[in-house]
């Protein structure tokens, strides 16, 4: 029985000296610096990690013999800055594959890394949407060899503290490894690497059905008295949240017992009503959760910028959406500290039925909100107007979108000599019951794809009623009228969740939709 106890005596001291941090002395290091990483080039890069509070920490690579070396603080971290090698394009050198050891009282080997552009892609289900659901996905997974492209999903996690770590490891780009990748941020990272003739880093963190606010800091939240609200609603469903999540269960639970038992009988089983989870801890879609539990574990690691797809679960607050959206880019910027870096994302693509008479839309204004954020310096948007489906809010051709944010990247970021974006509205002019609109971007003029008609165009009096009007292309202009309307103030072109459009420039890429007025709309004070 002694013997027994000392034991168990044994057993418990050395679960708790584990548990107190006796096995840290290794240093550890976070998911994201690993065995085929990519380090971005032209920059200072930070590698970081853990070990005992003060341990010595050396990190050397096979590209020279500069060694660099950090103290670990009293919390156990430490970092470097590292300068990778010069990537030589021009004769293919410089990329790699290079080595490098972390050394403390272990020492860690790292693999097949290299040298290129790394960039963060994130959003909602249109950005998780993998390469296996898009268009032609056998003969895109099956062309996916790319041993210069490395992809790196962060996993899925909710915290409301931020988190040191995440699950995920890089992987070379090949058919196992790219088929449950972002389909977008594949098709972006394949065109780069085809244009550029340099390594290229993904790394996916993306999370179906999210509003922008669960990737946003706490501190940014608080400072904006026209987020509170956010916060508010959160924070009262939280404090009711057992006994609001009972009631959901049982609702969608009767609904069932009741659907199951129409089904039975043979009569008609009514219409699934919109049980609303409600948002409770852990939810991805609560405030905070995602930007603690997937953006922290990756900064600060070194990138050329980021894409983002995300606005559908937005949308029915458009409007606030025109300062929550720039709130949330200028914290990832300062969070990360590598000054304003490019942040692509993609305008909302058309979905559902056409709308036979023009009227007021939450997803026509959420994005005209992101048309407005091109406001913010080094922002580029990928128009999708013209590519989505009907039928479903994820439409499949994946290619277009990662085209078109590679476009922007090629030109702002890598200074290409490349068309990068569909025309713009830049002004109005009235003659008479004409209204005369002009463009950025026009590149080389306006056409109308297909040759017919031009559509998509409404126009208002004072009375601010829209009604479809007749427009032509006319040099580097639009002209808009009715004969219904004699004095002209308004002017609105793909003001609808799937309007008809067919707007272009010679380069081939859509105007974005857009509005001359500022009227109020649907989503005006919805917070």
């Amino acid at each position: 029985m002694i013997r027994s106890n000392r034991r168990s005596i044994a057993l418990l001291v050395f679960i708790i000296l584990t548990l107190s941090g006796f096995s840290s002395a290794d240093v550890r290091l976070p998911s994201v610096i690993g065995d085929n990483m990519v380090l971005q080039q032209g920059m200072e890069v930070p590698i970081w990690g853990w070990a005992d509070p003060c341990e010595q920490v050396t990190v050397t690579a096979n590209w020279g013999s500069e060694k660099w070396e950090a103290t670990a603080g009293q919390d156990g971290r430490w970092l470097v800055k590292i300068q990778p090698p010069r990537l030589l394009v021009e004769d293919k050198s410089g990329g790699g594959p290079y080595e490098m050891n972390i050394s403390g009282k272990n020492t860690l080997s790292l693999k097949n890394i290299l040298v290129g552009e790394v960039w963060v892609c994130s959003g909602q289900s249109n950005m998780e949407w993998p390469l296996s659901r898009a268009d032609n996905a056998g003969q895109e997974v099956n062309e996916a060899n790319y041993p210069q492209i490395r992809l790196f999903t962060v996993g899925r996690k909710v915290s409301y503290t931020p988190m040191k770590n995440c699950r995920g490891s890089w992987k070379v780009c090949n058919p196992q490894s790219a088929v449950a990748f972002s389909a977008v941020g594949y098709f972006f990272g394949r065109e780069l690497h085809k244009e550029l003739n340099v390594p290229i880093g993904l790394i996916k963190a993306a999370v179906g059905g999210t509003p922008v606010e669960s990737w946003m800091s706490r501190e940014y939240l608080e400072a904006d008295a026209d987020f509170q609200p956010i916060l508010r609603r959160y924070e009262e469903t939280a404090a009711h949240f057992p006994e609001l999540y009972r009631k959901y269960q049982l609702e969608k639970k009767n609904y069932q017992r009741m659907a199951g038992q129409m089904k039975r009988e043979g009569k008609p089983v009514p219409q699934r009503p919109d049980f609303q989870e409600p948002i409770g801890p852990n939810h991805p879609y609560s405030p905070t959760g995602l930007y603690n539990g997937m953006i922290i574990p990756i900064i600060p690691k070194g990138i050329r910028g980021v894409i983002w797809y995300q606005g559908e679960s937005n949308a029915g607050r458009a409007e606030q959406y025109r300062t929550l959206f720039p709130a949330m880019i200028k914290n990832w910027r300062e969070k990360w500290g590598h000054g304003d870096f490019p942040f692509l994302y993609v305008q909302l693509a058309n979905w559902q039925q056409a709308e036979p008479l023009p009227k007021e839309n939450d997803w026509a204004e959420l994005r005209e909100a992101q048309l407005m954020t091109l406001s913010v310096p080094n922002t580029g948007m990928a128009v999708a107007i013209d590519i989505g489906d009907a039928n479903s809010i994820h439409p499949t051709n994946k290619q277009d979108v990662g085209k078109r944010l590679a476009l922007w990247a090629l030109a702002k970021t890598y200074n290409k000599d490349v068309v990068y974006s569909g025309p713009l509205y830049k002004y109005m002019g009235v003659e008479g019951n004409k209204a005369i609109l002009h463009f950025d971007h026009v590149n080389g003029g306006l056409i109308v794809k297909g040759g017919e008609q031009l559509k998509g165009f409404a126009i208002a009096g004072q009375d601010k009623k829209f009604l479809w009007a007749d427009a032509k292309v006319e040099g580097d202009t639009v002209v808009v009228s009715s004969d219904k309307v004699v004095e002209p103030v308004a002017v609105r072109y793909g003001w609808a969740i799937n309007p008809v459009c067919n707007l272009y420039n010679k380069a081939g890429l859509p105007a974005s939709p857009f509005r001359t007025d500022d009227w109020p709309g649907l989503t005006d004070k919805q917070r």
